[in-house]
Order: C-alpha cells, then sequence, then structure tokens
C-alpha cells in the first residue's frame, strides 16, 4: 500500500480515506490533504454527510508518523507539523456538515484526537484505544481540548498518564468517544448505511445550526491549539525524546 489520501462522492455522501502501510500514521502531506480535502467535501453542494475512513482492517489511525518526527532538525519544522494538526481538528469542528468516522480497527495517539473531532464515531469492537505520546518524551497537547470535551477529562487523564496501555472499545463508547459499536465489518457497513443515509435527509441548514450548538464555546481553539502545538514542538525536539525516537521502527 502506498500513503494516500482521496475523496469521491456515491450520491450524497462524500467519502474520505486515506492509508498508509504503517498503521495509517499521518504524515504532514497527509495531514494537509486531509484537511484540504475535507474543505473541498464540505463546499461540495451535493454532499449532505462526509464519511472518514481509512484503508486496511487493523489499525484505524496510528497517530503521528514516526518517520516524519524523526526527521524534525528544527522547531519550526516540528511546529508546522504539529499546527497541521492543530488545523485539521480545527477544521473538522468548523465545517458545516456533521463527519461520521467508520473505525475498522485501533486507534493511538492522534488518531483519538482525530475521531473525536467527527460529529459521530461507528466502531468494530476490536478497536482499542492508546494516548502514547507521553512514553516518546511529549503529551497529547494538541489534541487535549478535542479528547476531553468528548469523554470527560478524568476520562482523559487516564488514556494520557496509562501511555502503553490500551483502553477497548467497549471503554471508548462508555465514555462518550463513540457512539456505536459493532460485532464485525459487515455490521459496521451497515450501521454506516443507515447513519448517513439518514443524516443526508435532514435540513442543511438546520445541520449546521445543531452543529454549531454542538460546539458551542470552542471559539478560542484556534489560538488555543496553536499554542499546544508549540509546546509539544518543542519537547518533540528535546533529549528525552529525541533519544526514545531513535530506539522506535519508523512509521
Amino acid at each position: 500500500m502506498e500513503i494516500y489520501v482521496k475523496n469521491f462522492r456515491e450520491g450524497a455522501l462524500g467519502i474520505l480515506e486515506f492509508g498508509n502501510p504503517y498503521g495509517n500514521s499521518l504524515n504532514q502531506k497527509s495531514i494537509t490533504e486531509l484537511n484540504e480535502q475535507l474543505l473541498d467535501l464540505n463546499a461540495d453542494k451535493k454532499v449532505k454527510v462526509i464519511i472518514l475512513q481509512s484503508a486496511g482492517e487493523n489499525a484505524f489511525c496510528g497517530g503521528a508518523s514516526f518517520t516524519e518526527m524523526k526527521k524534525f532538525k528544527t522547531l519550526g519544522q516540528a511546529t508546522k507539523f504539529f499546527m497541521g494538526l492543530s488545523n485539521l481538528i480545527n477544521t473538522l469542528r468548523t465545517l458545516s456538515k456533521f463527519v461520521v468516522a467508520r473505525i475498522q480497527g485501533r486507534v493511538v495517539g492522534g488518531g483519538v484526537g482525530l475521531v473525536a473531532a467527527c460529529d459521530y464515531a461507528i466502531a468494530h469492537k476490536d478497536a482499542s484505544i492508546k494516548l502514547s505520546e507521553l512514553s516518546i518524551g511529549i503529551g497529547p497537547y494538541v489534541i487535549e481540548p478535542v479528547v476531553s470535551r468528548r469523554i470527560g477529562f478524568s476520562a482523559f487523564t487516564q488514556l494520557s498518564i496509562n501511555a502503553e496501555n490500551w483502553k477497548n472499545s467497549k471503554w471508548a463508547l462508555d465514555k462518550g468517544l463513540y457512539a456505536d459499536v459493532v460485532e464485525n465489518e459487515d455490521e459496521l457497513d451497515k450501521k454506516l448505511d443507515e447513519i448517513t443515509k439518514r443524516i443526508s435527509k435532514y435540513s442543511p441548514t438546520a445541520v449546521r445550526k445543531l452543529k454549531k450548538l454542538h460546539w458551542k464555546n470552542t471559539d478560542h481553539w484556534e489560538s488555543l491549539l496553536s499554542k499546544n502545538a508549540e509546546i509539544t514542538a518543542k519537547l518533540i525536539l528535546g533529549q528525552d525524546s529525541q533519544e526514545i525516537l531513535k530506539t522506535l521502527n519508523s512509521k
């Protein structure tokens, strides 16, 4: 599999898909393309609801690419990368259409933030989650606001401290990260079809206004997430994080 981001339309559904052979992790190019293609789908008047999905079966998103992070030499490079993730979360938040995530496998780090920023998430029972940032010498600063808003600060604290432990899909469902959990991929696609077709029939104006209600009191996030991106960039360039990154396989 090559690294890719693509989108296509099926009736009123705008489908955005990404893939990376290393656990569907995200590099700078993928993050930028996801952001741009989300805006394109949002601007398409024929699209009533957006589906976010990834390639393969075992992983929805592996978070930030280790290969990418190992390349950082300057604060500017690192900040640009984490600002990209910040922009992606803000784009998901400010779109006028609902985004439904199809979670077929495990979700790590920044991927959890991606799911939390979607309006509705349907997950396979094997879609466990983990915030691994602390284990590589940084922290989930960029995604904290959106993850905490979705699952609560107490649950976020548990995840961020237990950086090497997985939480199962039931935990994620109970905390509100997932809206539905199903037994297999057939049920996943059936539930996805059911939800998205229902949403596509709703008034676009009503959807836009309801989404604004769901994301009320987040207008300051653009500056907040930018500051958090800078904090993360400084940490990733620190000696502790650099030593850890040297021991990790690329992804």
